[in-house]
């Protein structure tokens, strides 16, 4: 399972997600519904988006996630999570997760390293500049109605 807020999803999540399939059967992409945050996209269009990414992958599931980590993988059938890191702080942020969802709910969590092309990438940069009317479109996946992110 790959959770995150994915607001939005970009390449980058999209690269960890196309370069584990082939560890898996099934991907399940997670979006979490932080009600505690302000979203930037709202949680039916992150879905929407990530569903059109991967139409044409079956194997690929994506569902909405509310509550801790551990509870949602038991709940999708999960046995592992899935985790991409960027840079040493994702490292260690990832590394004190892993334990915690392992000492929790005994699941495991394997981290792939983010291709360097898309290292400089993140969800906030990619808000940032659309709401300054940046074209975004090298920092998101390809063919996604772009409508689904506001304005």
């Amino acid at each position: 399972m790959f959770q995150g807020s994915f607001d939005p999803f970009t390449r980058g999540h999209e690269s960890i997600v196309r370069r584990s399939l082939p560890l898996f059967d099934e991907i399940v992409v997670a979006v979490v519904s932080n009600i505690a945050k302000k979203p930037f996209m709202s949680l039916d269009n992150r879905l929407e988006f990530i569903k059109q990414v991967f139409a044409a992958e079956p194997r690929v599931r994506v569902v909405a996630s509310e509550g801790l980590t551990v509870d949602v993988a038991r709940e999708v059938g999960a046995t592992c999570l899935l985790r991409g890191v960027r840079m040493i702080q994702d490292f260690e942020n990832e590394m004190h997760m892993a334990e915690i969802n392992r000492r929790l709910g005994g699941i495991e969590t394997v981290l792939l390293y983010t291709l360097p092309e898309f290292s400089h990438i993140s969800s906030t940069i990619v808000r940032e500049l659309y709401n300054y009317n940046q074209d975004i479109s090298e920092y998101i996946p390809e063919n996604v109605d772009i409508k689904l992110l506001g304005k």
